[in-house]
């Protein structure tokens, strides 16, 4: 709820600070949009694995035999699930704050559930890095911010093409192939990134 209420926050925010112009507000929502979204993911990324390694079941998971990257990305997932997925179905609702024409929801819809995944996958990289470093916010959002860029772009431009018209299939293709390899590779980054944590 902390990244929905974060995200909810900012965009009732933003007509305060621009001007309640409905064409500019429409002219800027795909770029409000996601840099909302990947500022609320950097503020929940970095509490993925914290409970768990301060009560001792990280440690337990790793000497169990089970599958470390396959528990990681569980916990992930279920991650995205719950922000993620939420963020999109409330979305068409934030659009309509922000005077985004109905023809780009469906683009800003499916980039967000895209995007949101990619944004989680990498927050989970980054959190298994930091989550045994003391105050490792700083740190984990200097890993993540040049991984989160091309998620950033991706998104925007599908909303901003969809917004004006145009087909906004190539961007969110791209963002697929960023999610495919991030499916892929994922695991094993926050499996290593996990047992170099506990080692530490």
């Amino acid at each position: 709820m902390n990244s929905l209420l974060f995200f909810l926050m900012v965009v009732t925010l933003f007509p305060l600070g621009l001007g309640p112009d409905p064409l500019v507000l429409g002219e800027l929502a795909p770029g409000i949009f996601w840099v909302v979204a990947l500022l609320s993911a950097l503020t929940v990324s970095g509490r993925l694995f914290s409970v768990d390694f301060e009560d001792g079941s990280l440690e337990q998971l790793a000497v169990s035999g089970h599958p470390l990257g396959l528990c990681a990305m569980a916990e992930v997932l279920a991650h995205w699930c719950l922000s993620g997925l939420t963020l999109v179905l409330v979305s068409p609702v934030f659009a309509l704050m922000l005077n985004m024409p109905t023809s780009a929801i469906p683009a800003l819809m499916s980039s967000l559930a895209i995007g949101t995944l990619c944004l989680s996958l990498f927050g989970g990289i980054g959190a298994a890095l930091t989550v045994g470093v003391r105050r490792g916010a700083l740190l984990l959002s200097l890993l993540l911010i040049p991984l989160t860029v091309p998620v950033l772009i991706f998104g925007t431009s599908a909303v901003s093409e969809a917004a004006l018209g145009y087909d906004s299939t190539r961007w969110l293709a791209l963002m697929a192939a960023l999610a495919i390899m991030g499916l892929i590779l994922a695991p094993l980054a926050m499996a290593a990134g996990l047992r170099i944590s506990l080692e530490n």
